[in-house]
């Protein structure tokens, strides 16, 4: 049972969520996301695409929220390393005292770890979403993620995932 807590999002795993028309196990694992404008910004970009018509849905009905960030310059240093929107979500989640971030880029969850953050990913999200019958299989969701949202996952890491939801022998 996950502790209903609000958690800062960077760009892609909303984006990826939403590719899958399952933002609703973002939101039942964490009932309250909070994204900076630099995220809602590149969520954006894809205006005509039904993604961000889903995304909207969801800020619509207040569950996914906009936040400001007030001191700039935690992002600006950030920047030098990672991509704006990342940077902001680090910088917003540290604003707000938030120890959880969903975050799916591997240099993003470097730096959000070595900040005294916790990162959960889209593959962490659909993990937990199998464990809670939220979903019948994770293999056929990280299937749909390469493939409907080219999402990219090792061999490796997809077999070691399909082992940990017990899906194979």
């Amino acid at each position: 049972m996950i502790l209903p807590m609000p958690v800062v999002s960077n760009t892609s795993p909303i984006w990826n969520l939403s590719s899958l028309e399952r933002l609703d196990l973002l939101h039942d694992q964490f009932p309250d996301v909070r994204i900076p404008q630099d995220v809602l910004n590149e969520l954006q970009v894809g205006y005509e695409y039904p993604e961000m018509a889903r995304i909207q849905q969801a800020i619509d009905a207040r569950w996914l929220t906009v936040e400001s960030i007030t001191n700039s310059y935690v992002q600006q240093s950030l920047m030098l390393d990672i991509d704006r929107g990342e940077a902001a979500a680090i910088a917003l989640a540290l604003e707000l005292g938030m120890t959880r971030i969903v975050m799916d880029e591997a240099d993003g969850r470097a730096t959000a770890k070595a900040m005294g953050l916790q990162p959960i990913g889209v593959l962490g999200i659909l993990l937990r979403a199998k464990h809670e019958g939220k979903i019948l299989s994770l293999s056929d969701e990280m299937s749909r993620l390469r493939h409907d949202a080219g999402f990219f996952i090792a061999e490796s890491l997809f077999q070691r995932l399909r082992r940990e939801a017990g899906e194979t022998p």
